[in-house]
């Protein structure tokens, strides 16, 4: 029922209650065909009969399965009373209360079913079983809907005097006074479990970095930690077995959900916890594991996981929700060997599926984001079923819009996000739901990065109204602020981000955005400023007050060697404020150094990272390419043939040592590793360049053509062969440019770029004059010509260029900026 007025003379003075809304395709064939008996039975007052079916119900032995089907019958015997009146009406609400306290007799903590068998007594006129069961679910879920808005009607039917059992026969009158009865002592068991355990289940290799800061936060919320270790040569299972771990070394078998089942099947506990050695919870948030623990009507929960360093385009970081703790049933476990699932193996019934209140914080240095968004394409297309199956409703949007969001597809986030808005936008109820926070600091951001500025402003504004102190919204408006160019104001709003520190924790924030996030932030936009001792201070604070945000590393290298301190020094610097440096800490020192041209030093880094962590194949591919910018060919292609195929790096780490291979004239050894690469460990395109390029290495012709799909590795390629001062492997490739699909156009682009950033400034403004004269000016090429000219100490031409650019494009920020730097006052 929706709220429309009842056609009977009991309730068309009231509004009726409120149920929840079910999915037009979340019953099975089963539940249908009951419910279509229960309504025909209702229909023709055969009471006894209609209860009868939960009787059938109740023979269902999977407990999911048996409560879809009782929601379905009560459901339908709901829709069956809207069309009768009288005693009949009566008489079929008795009968819904009756087999309602039937099925809670048996199990009463189910929220939805106790709302529904309140909204029965609450048609009949009795409202003291009603309250009870509407209290009863609240004390389970408060955030159920509806019930406050039930609670409410029952309030105002008190206050009006309206007494509907007075209007009853007595024979359904004496029937109701028992069921209340029953009904008060159903509402009086309805409350969480208690003593059900949590068992933590963990696959680890070589984690003694990383394993202690997440066990130090997991350990005293749990009751047992069950770990199974594939290889460990570190102290991973010394640094387990002390926090009481039962530790099972396993093989490694290529699958990581056959580890992870090993640890399930060993698992005691009542509830299932997984997590990786490079995640943690958040300390605040521990604690209410032991409250979900007792969240019996739930098979699963969702955490909220901040993923701190990946592929990130603002530089701090990105939210997605995960399913990390479920109940421990046998048929629950995952399959596929890389990206392995478990969802789909959960009921499709929304309200067994608990959404974010538990945090964890992911440290992982590289990869988090992209196998975030692999995730996240799998689950949009679950989602997408539910929509296709006819669910409309705002917390279905807002997760589909999260996981676009996850995805990297800002703009269709953006526009589940704004469906999910405006279908709460009349909601008194808005500000109970513990999905709205998120949903309003996403849609914010959706609308940031899709270049709605002024909307996401006027939506982080309503947002404040809504929920007051919520930091990250702030943090968004300081985003905001800085891409309209308003530079002042960005800093501002985060030095009250700072004032406000972290948000409360109900509104499930990303942690650090009163605190290290935004101090980064700042750090950001002081350097824009150019105030680089100020930016770099900041850089430092951030570091030395929150040792574990890896976010702050790199920037404070970077701004320490761009002020051209010595690399040893800034490592040193670094490696200091952490105190004792990860192995996170230390790769990401590593890329810094390596990124300002630093191999030596960079290298240093990565083999310790190695030392530490023999498993990591992020550190292993960066060793092979800072070996490769040393031209040491030989080592660098071992290094990366030590990445297994099935590796999440496995394609870096082949094209590594493709490179290695053919620039040095190994022909055994390409042949050997491009065989390889075309068994599925790059794309076709890339193996046909790659090819492409060893038979020219060996003398013969290059191809025709090649497919468009290798154009962006084309472009590294060349770069990196610069780079290394490889001038006749680049002969050999840059006739590729011309076959691969680009147009004349983008063709000098592509080659005048890469010039430009390997110092080759001659050429570069070449192509972009070769590039105006063939296609006439453009802002790209005027800007490339700028820069050229700038390069050379020539600042009157690149005024002129940049001038010209921004006449002809007046958007475009590369030349406002390269103005703003040469000509200080307003443009």
């Amino acid at each position: 029922m929706k709220g429309a007025s009842r056609p009977s003379t009991q309730t068309n003075d009231l509004m009726a209650l409120r149920l929840t809304t079910p999915s037009a395709g979340g019953v099975r064939q089963s539940a249908a065909d009951l419910a279509e008996l229960a309504r025909a039975r209702l229909a023709r007052g055969e009471g006894d009969a209609y209860r009868a079916l939960f009787s059938e119900a109740a023979r269902e032995e999977d407990p999911n399965e048996r409560y879809r089907l009782r929601m379905a019958l009560l459901q339908a015997g709901v829709e069956a009373a809207a069309y009768l009146s009288g005693r009949r009406l009566a008489e079929a609400y008795v009968q819904i209360a009756r087999a309602g306290v039937e099925a809670l007799e048996e199990e009463p903590r189910e929220p939805s079913l106790l709302n529904h068998v309140g909204v029965a007594f609450y048609e009949v006129g009795a409202l003291q079983a009603a309250e009870a069961l509407f209290k009863a679910a609240r004390r389970l879920d408060p955030e159920l809907p509806h019930l406050r808005r039930n609670l409410e009607e029952l309030a105002r039917r008190r206050r009006m005097g309206v007494d509907l059992l007075r209007a009853l026969p007595k024979p359904l009158a004496l029937a109701l006074g028992t069921l209340t009865h029953r009904a008060e002592r159903v509402a009086e068991r309805a409350r969480p479990a208690e003593g059900l355990t949590i068992s933590l289940c963990m696959i680890v290799k070589d984690e003694e970095e990383m394993l202690p800061r997440c066990l130090e936060a997991a350990h005293r919320a749990v009751d047992e930690i069950v770990i199974v270790d594939t290889g460990s040569t570190d102290r991973t299972i010394e640094i387990a077995e002390s926090y009481g771990a039962r530790v099972i070394e396993a093989e490694w078998t290529g699958s990581f959900a056959d580890a992870r089942n090993i640890s399930f099947e060993a698992a005691t506990g009542d509830w299932l916890l997984y997590l990786d050695a490079d995640e943690v919870i958040v300390a605040e948030d521990a604690p209410k594991l032991r409250e979900l623990a007792g969240h019996v009507w739930r098979e699963a929960f969702f955490f909220v996981e901040t993923n701190f360093t990946g592929d990130l385009d603002d530089g701090t970081a990105v939210n997605h929700n995960t399913l990390r703790m479920f109940r421990n049933r046998p048929h629950y476990r995952f399959e596929g060997r890389i990206h392995e699932q478990i969802a789909h193996r959960l009921p499709s019934i929304p309200e067994r599926l608990e959404r974010p209140s538990v945090r964890i914080e992911h440290y992982g240095y590289l990869g988090a984001v992209r196998d975030a968004k692999e995730k996240s394409r799998r689950n949009i297309e679950l989602l997408e079923r539910q929509v296709a199956d006819g669910e409309d409703t705002p917390f279905l949007h807002f997760n589909l819009g999260s996981e676009h969001a996850a995805a990297g597809d800002a703009e269709r986030a953006r526009e589940r996000f704004a469906k999910a808005w405006r279908l709460l936008e009349n909601d008194p109820e808005r500000t109970a739901y513990g999905y709205v926070p998120s949903l309003t600091n996403r849609y914010v951001k959706a609308l940031r990065v899709t270049g709605r500025h002024a909307e996401a402003r006027a939506v982080a504004e309503e947002g404040l109204r809504l929920f007051p102190g919520f930091t990250d919204l702030v943090l968004e408006q300081a985003h905001v602020a800085r891409a309209l160019g308003d530079l002042d104001e960005a800093a501002r709003l985060i030095e009250r981000c700072l004032e406000m520190g972290d948000a409360p924790s109900r509104y499930s924030p990303m942690v650090g955005c009163g605190s290290y996030v935004a101090l980064n932030a700042l750090a950001d936009i002081r350097r824009e400023q150019g105030e680089l001792a100020e930016a770099e201070a900041l850089l430092d604070r951030a570091l030395r007050e929150h040792p574990t945000y890896l976010g702050s590393v790199r920037p404070l290298a970077e701004a320490m060697l761009a002020r051209g301190v010595d690399p040893e020094e800034v490592a040193a610097h670094v490696e200091q404020a952490v105190e004792t440096p990860t192995a996170s800490t230390l790769f990401m020192l590593g890329v810094a150094l390596y990124e300002a041209g630093h191999v030596e030093v960079a290298e240093a880094r990565f083999r310790a990272v190695l030392d530490k962590q023999p498993s990591s194949d992020a550190a292993r591919v960066a060793l092979a390419e800072a070996l490769l910018s040393q031209k040491r060919w030989q080592e660098a292609a071992e290094a990366a043939r030590g990445v297994l195929p099935e590796s999440s790096h496995a394609a870096p780490a082949c094209r590594a040592e493709l490179f290695a291979r053919i620039v040095s004239g190994d022909r055994e050894g390409a042949e050997r590793a491009l065989a390889e690469a075309a068994r599925g460990a790059l794309p076709a395109g890339e193996v046909a360049l790659f090819r492409a390029w060893h038979d020219a290495a060996c003398g013969r012709p290059l191809p025709a053509a090649l497919s468009g799909e290798a154009a962006p590795l084309l472009g590294v390629t060349l770069e990196a062969l610069l780079r290394v001062q490889e001038v006749e492997a680049f002969a050999q490739l840059v006739p590729l440019v011309e076959r691969i699909g680009l147009d004349r156009r983008e063709q000098r682009e592509l080659l005048a770029s890469i010039y430009l950033r390997r110092g080759f400034l001659e050429s570069a403004g070449d192509e972009w004059a070769a590039a105006c004269e063939e296609h006439g000016p453009d802002a790209r090429a005027l800007l490339g010509l700028a820069q050229v000219a700038y390069a050379r100490g020539r600042e009157d031409d690149a005024v002129l260029f940049a001038s010209t650019a921004l006449e002809l494009e007046p958007d475009n920020a590369g030349a406002r900026r390269m103005l703003e730097r040469l000509e200080p006052q307003p443009v």
